[in-house]
C-alpha cells in the first residue's frame, strides 16, 4: 500500500485555495479524511488532510485500535531492512524543472504563521554512515530553500557534528508517505536507530511484504511509494524561522535555523500533498501515538503495563495515562517514574487501573476523584528537562513534572472503589 490508498472514502472537495482556506475545511471535517482534488497555483497536485487519524489507521491496517499500540512496540524490537525498488520507482516518475517549491500545494494554515509550511514531510538524513528519519516542520523561504525546525534531537545532532567540520548533510524531503513510515519517523529513541527499518517491519506486518525503496542522486534512501522526494542538502546556513502555530495552539518563537536548499523535486502522476492542520487530531496521532510505545516499554520494565494513551489536553505530547496491573505497592510509583523516563518531554502522567478507560477523560477524572489521595498518591519532580512545547518552562529549558497515582489502594477491598454503573 500507499499514502493514496488510504484515502477510500474520504470527502472531496474540489478547489481550495491553500492560503488559510485548506485550514477551514480541515477545521470542518475534524475526523473525517479529506482530499482537495484542485489546489489553486498547484496545477496537477491534489492535497490529503486527516488520513492519520487513529481510527482511520487502525481501519486501514485492519486492526483493533488497542493492537496498535503493541504492534508499534513489536516494531521497535523487531526491525528489518527494507528492500530495493526492482521496477522504476512510483516517486521518480516526473520532475519538476526547474525547481520551485510555490508549484506545490504548499499551505498557508495560520495567519500568524510566517507563511507557508509543510508540516507533514519527513528529512531522511544520511552522513558518516548514520541515518535519521524524523519530522520537522519546513518554512518555505523561497523556490528552492527551506527553513527547518530541528529540535535538539538526533537530527540536530548530526547536523551539528557536520558543520563543526565544515560540512553540509544530505538529505531527502519526503511528503506522502506511507502511515507506516510516518508513525516511525515520529518516534524517538534514546539511541541512534534506522527508522526506516521500523517502517519496514511495519509494512511486514500490515501487508505482508517490507518496504521498498531507491536511491535519489546525493545518495539518500527514500521510499519508493511515496508521493513527492526532494533530494536536499541541510547547508552551514541559519535563518529566521517562525513565528508558528504549534500543536499546543500557541504561537512558537522565532529562532535562527538551518536553511535547505533543494536541488531537486521528484513525484508520482496524480501526487497527493500530505498537509497536517497543526494543533488538531492528526497532529496529536502522529506526535502522541509513536510516543506510547517507549512509554509502555518503559513501564513494562517495571510493571504489568496494559495500555498508554497520550491525552488531547495534553496536545498529544505533554501527558499521558498509562493502565496498569498492580502487584506490589510500589508499582504506580514506579510506572510514574518509568513513563516520565520513556518520554522525557512529558509533563504528567496519570497511572490508572484495568477497569478505567484511559482514552475516556471522564472516566480517568472520576478514577482520580475516588482513588487517589492528593497528599500521598502524587509524585512531583522538581528542575526537570523539560519540552519546548511548554510555555512555563525556564530559560534553561526546565519544568516541574506531576504524576497521580488514580490506582485502587494496593491490597484494599476493591468493591467501594469500583463503580456498578
Amino acid at each position: 500500500m500507499a499514502f493514496r490508498d488510504h484515502l477510500d472514502g474520504a470527502v472531496k472537495i474540489d478547489t481550495i485555495n491553500p492560503i488559510n482556506e485548506m485550514r477551514l475545511q480541515i477545521e470542518s471535517h475534524p475526523t473525517d479524511a479529506i482530499i482537495f482534488t484542485s489546489v489553486d497555483g498547484a496545477d496537477g497536485h491534489s492535497a490529503a488532510a486527516n488520513v492519520c487519524l487513529r481510527e482511520n489507521m487502525t481501519n486501514s491496517f485492519g486492526i483493533q485500535p488497542a493492537e496498535l499500540l503493541t504492534t508499534l512496540e513489536w516494531a521497535m524490537n523487531n526491525r528489518s531492512d527494507p528492500i530495493k525498488c526492482e521496477e522504476n520507482a512510483p516517486v521518480m516518475e516526473n520532475s519538476i524543472v526547474p525547481v520551485d517549491l510555490g508549484k506545490l500545494p504548499i499551505p498557508h494554515h495560520y495567519p500568524q504563521d510566517r507563511g507557508r509550511y509543510m508540516s507533514a514531510s519527513i528529512i531522511i538524513a544520511e552522513h558518516e554512515g548514520k541515518r535519521n528519519v524524523s519530522f520537522h516542520r519546513q518554512f518555505v523561504r523561497d523556490k528552492n530553500h527551506l527553513v527547518a525546525r530541528l529540535v535538539p534531537r538526533h537530527l540536530r545532532t548530526m547536523v551539528d557534528e557536520a558543520r563543526s567540520q565544515g560540512d553540509s548533510v544530505n538529505i531527502a524531503i519526503v511528503n506522502g508517505a506511507d502511515p507506516c513510515l510516518l508513525l516511525a519517523a515520529a518516534m524517538s529513541f534514546n539511541e541512534p536507530i534506522d527508522e526506516l527499518t521500523v517502517a519496514s517491519s511495519l509494512y511486514q506486518k500490515f501487508y505482508g511484504e517490507p518496504m521498498q525503496v531507491t536511491t535519489l542522486e546525493n545518495g539518500v534512501t527514500v521510499p519508493a511509494d511515496a508521493e513527492y522526494a526532494m533530494c536536499a542538502t541541510i547547508t552551514t546556513e541559519d535563518d529566521d524561522e517562525g513565528p508558528y502555530i504549534d500543536i499546543t495552539g500557541t504561537i512558537d518563537d522565532i529562532r535562527k535555523q538551518p536553511v535547505i536548499q533543494v536541488h531537486s523535486i521528484h513525484h508520482r502522476n496524480n501526487p497527493v500533498f500530505h498537509a497536517i492542520l497543526p494543533g488538531l487530531a492528526e497532529h496529536h496521532a502522529l506526535m502522541g501515538l509513536p510516543r506510547a510505545p517507549t512509554i509502555f516499554s518503559s513501564v513494562s520494565k517495571v510493571c504489568d503495563c496494559r495500555d498508554v494513551v497520550m491525552t488531547s489536553g495534553g496536545s498529544g505530547w505533554l501527558a499521558a495515562v498509562v493502565q496498569i496491573v498492580p502487584q506490589s505497592v510500589e508499582d504506580a510509583k514506579n510506572a510514574i517514574m518509568a513513563a516520565f523516563s520513556g518520554h522525557p518531554s512529558m509533563k504528567a502522567v496519570t497511572i490508572v487501573d484495568t477497569d478505567i478507560n484511559p482514552a475516556d477523560p471522564v472516566r480517568v477524572e472520576w478514577a482520580l476523584m475516588t482513588r487517589w489521595q492528593p497528599d500521598k498518591d502524587t509524585v512531583i519532580l522538581s528542575n526537570q528537562r523539560g519540552s519546548s512545547l511548554d510555555p512555563t518552562r525556564t530559560e534553561d529549558g526546565l519544568t516541574s513534572k506531576i504524576g497521580y497515582d488514580a490506582t485502587i489502594p494496593f491490597g484494599s477491598e476493591k468493591k467501594p472503589f469500583t463503580s456498578v454503573l
